[in-house]
């Protein structure tokens, strides 16, 4: 086992788990923190402590979360590195991945399907997306373990990485999970046409002006939810700033 500081792609390939795991999967025995932790030639103990490292970097976690806090310079680093540029550090952590993968002769986790073949696009470019899209939907499903935050449905076919502000507006926050939030296929479209949305405190709004008269499928389905809270996140709490730009630009009142 590898002792000592550690090198640029076995940090590459924790903060890739860091994004794909949920705490609550940050154990010895869990079976991706088994095979990756051989695969560096590391130990268990040794990346599942490197993963609660990187978590007391996150400040929107909670502090019983962040008790460790005995991330490294290397950490920190990585971090900065991580959010000074989300499309970038995604591709390196995923070439990472695959790069030990490969050596280890692991088989990387396959793309989801909901990631649909783009005609007429350049092959390395349509690659580069596959992999920004799949590593911000493994962030944001992680990040609410795997449930819808306004209905804590847990069905992975039903589920989307719903972006605050959307992938057309803001280039330098696409991959971004703290511009993510997990929802039913239903309130994902409800909540880009603006039909609902959240306050900075992280309670639903429904839409007065444009909730239909009589219709009980929208109140229970969606206007049930109104002034509720959603399931907080374990890591990448939504930006308040990404939560004013829907607020403002796209939900409707």
């Amino acid at each position: 086992m590898a002792t000592g500081n550690w090198t640029r792609t076995e940090l590459l390939v924790a903060f890739a788990l860091y994004h794909r795991l949920p705490c609550s999967r940050f154990r010895e025995a869990d079976p991706d923190i088994v095979r990756y932790a051989q695969a560096i030639g590391r130990s268990r103990a040794s990346l599942k402590m490197k993963l609660w490292n990187i978590a007391s970097l996150d400040s929107t976690m909670s502090p019983g979360r962040r008790s460790l806090n005995r991330a490294s310079s290397a950490d920190r680093s990585m971090w900065d590195e991580m959010q000074s540029d989300w499309e970038k550090f995604a591709i390196a952590s995923e070439e990472a991945v695959i790069a030990i993968s490969t050596r280890a002769q692991l088989i990387p986790s396959a793309p989801d399907e909901e990631q649909s073949d783009r005609e007429g696009e350049d092959r390395p470019v349509e690659a580069q997306a596959r992999v920004g899209q799949q590593f911000f939907r493994n962030s944001v499903m992680s990040a609410y373990n795997e449930q819808c935050c306004i209905t804590g449905l847990s069905l992975p076919a039903l589920l989307v990485a719903s972006h605050i502000v959307p992938w057309r507006v803001d280039e330098q926050n696409r991959l971004n999970p703290k511009n993510g939030l997990l929802l039913s296929t239903l309130h994902d479209k409800a909540f880009d046409a603006g039909l609902l949305t959240l306050d900075d405190e992280l309670v639903v709004r429904v839409s007065r002006k444009h909730r239909p008269d009589n219709d009980e499928f929208f109140a229970s389905a969606i206007g049930h939810y109104d002034g509720q809270p959603i399931l907080r996140p374990e890591k990448f709490e939504p930006d308040k700033q990404f939560l004013r730009y829907h607020r403002e630009h796209i939900f409707k009142g």
